[in-house]
């Protein structure tokens, strides 16, 4: 016997037996039934396909190399405006380093003659302070990381203004082209990023300098205005005429141009430190990006 026919038999007979207590039974003709069956077999087969759907996804990395690589050139060229600022203040660290690594010689006169003052060696705010015969080193070696920090100034100007022409040389309205992302990367990292940390414990170093010459400055310049010691003991070392009017004015102008000139220095460096911290973290942010776009490079290239 046919199923659909065997089934409308048994809904019969059902409705025969439970008349007493049911109102209605609906009965399925062999056309519905067949729609329902052809129903659940095309709901079947579209489940099917959602779970290959699935996992095709599960397969396939939702976002792409190309993807995380134009990412990365916004972070670049976030990176590449903040150097051209970094690189406005160049100009004037070179000209306070300069400028302070030819008076740092000058001051080396006041150091020989405090030497004699017994008085006077003793309050010297400098990291040779109490040893009078030895505080030249002060000047000598002051010299030499000002001219330190010249030589980083040089060479960071030119790996900033390399990685600049790079980061600009990206024609925006062209594909991203990840392997140049990631050399750039690379070069922010290994040389941009390491000559700006070289750069700024060179201006720090300077400005300590800078402050320990002001201190000793300002302390001769309290100790002679107190007392005539310094300059009866000095006045061969200083000069042979009116050593008294022309050094203490010549001092007075130290301390003031140094005073006004560390104050801007030290004003640039702030900002010039200001800057490295956020751009270092910006820096190694775009590594770790530039390793997630070739590894998502190498899985897609193993499929």
């Amino acid at each position: 016997m046919p199923r659909s026919v065997f089934f409308a038999a048994a809904l019969m007979l059902f409705a025969a037996f439970s008349a007493p207590c049911v109102q209605a039974v609906e009965v399925f003709a062999p056309e519905q039934i067949k729609s329902i069956e052809e129903s659940v077999q095309a709901l079947a087969s579209e489940n099917a396909l959602l779970r290959n759907k699935l996992r095709s996804l599960e397969s396939t990395p939702a976002i792409t190399g190309e993807f995380l690589a134009a990412r990365n050139l916004q972070r670049l060229r976030e990176i590449a405006r903040d150097i051209k600022d970094q690189r406005q203040t160049m100009a004037d660290f070179e000209g306070f380093v300069t400028w302070m690594t030819g008076n740092l010689s000058g001051y080396a006169k006041y150091v020989q003659a405090g030497s004699v003052a017994a008085g006077f060696a003793r309050i010297l705010p400098i990291p040779y302070a109490g040893q009078a015969s030895v505080l030249t080193k002060f000047v000598s070696q002051g010299i030499l990381s000002l001219n330190a920090t010249s030589v980083s100034i040089n060479r960071y100007l030119g790996t900033s203004q390399q990685f600049v022409a790079r980061v600009e040389a990206l024609d925006p309205a062209k594909p991203t082209k990840p392997a140049e992302i990631s050399e750039l990367a690379s070069f922010a990292d290994r040389q941009l990023l390491a000559d700006m940390n070289d750069l700024q414990l060179k201006l720090a170093t300077t400005a300590e300098i800078s402050t320990s010459a002001l201190a000793f400055l300002e302390s001769v310049n309290a100790y002679v205005g107190s007392t005539d010691e310094y300059w009866n003991k000095t006045k061969s070392l200083l000069s042979r005429k009116e050593p008294d009017k022309k050094e203490k004015s010549y001092l007075s102008e130290s301390i003031s141009n140094l005073r006004n000139g560390a104050g801007t220095f030290n004003s640039r460096l702030k900002t010039f430190d200001e800057r490295a911290r956020k751009d270092g973290p910006l820096i190694k942010s775009v590594v770790v990006y530039d390793e997630l776009v070739r590894e998502l490079n190498v899985k897609v290239a193993g499929k």
